[in-house]
């Protein structure tokens, strides 16, 4: 089976490491699985219930939930801010948590990983990104996980792709996360 696999990226900064991360997934990704890396994420405004209104949702947000409708799974990828989830990617999981009970996340498969400077790759954010997910409705893989230290020196020169062993680890995730989007499908 065909999966389509949206990745949201927590970093806007053009250079950001966790975007180059996306983009190597997005290289890598098996014949059989397309990993989508969304654009748009700076557009959509603070999730707001006044302006969450059947017929009147900011055009980004609603791009953002046709994207997410259509997927079969999710891979985000979160970099860590003073100790948490970055503001854009959680704003990300706030408006496709709703409407409340039938968000576009709707049971489906979400890994997080990512990379930071620190020395633990970002643990917190992304321990602190599934928590939110899952609340927000969507399958989260526990058992997923890539926290990449060290981002400012390891990819200082080479890009993530070009890395050997986390173009490995990523080509993983992103099997793993086919195999469970194929588990969904047949459930």
């Amino acid at each position: 089976m065909s999966v389509r696999i949206l990745a949201l990226v927590g970093s806007l900064r053009a250079g950001s490491h966790n975007r180059q991360l996306a983009e190597a997934a997005v290289k890598l990704a098996p014949e059989g699985t397309e990993v989508e890396l969304y654009e748009g994420l700076a557009e959509i405004p603070f999730y707001n219930e006044d302006i969450d209104v059947e017929g009147s949702v900011p055009a980004a947000a609603a791009k953002l939930r046709a994207a997410a409708q259509s997927s079969d799974a999710f891979l985000l990828f979160s970099p860590e801010y003073n100790g948490t989830i970055p503001a854009v990617l959680k704003n990300a999981i706030d408006w496709l948590s709703r409407p409340y009970g039938a968000g576009a996340f709707g049971g489906k498969p979400v890994a997080v990983v990512g990379t930071a400077f620190g020395q633990y790759g970002g643990v917190w954010a992304q321990d602190e990104a599934r928590k939110a997910v899952g609340i927000a409705g969507g399958k989260v893989l526990e058992d997923i996980k890539l926290s990449i230290p060290g981002s400012v020196t390891r990819f200082a020169d080479t890009h993530p792709a070009d890395d050997t062993e986390v173009a490995a680890q990523l080509t993983e995730v992103i099997a793993r996360v086919h195999g469970h989007a194929d588990e969904t499908a047949a459930a």
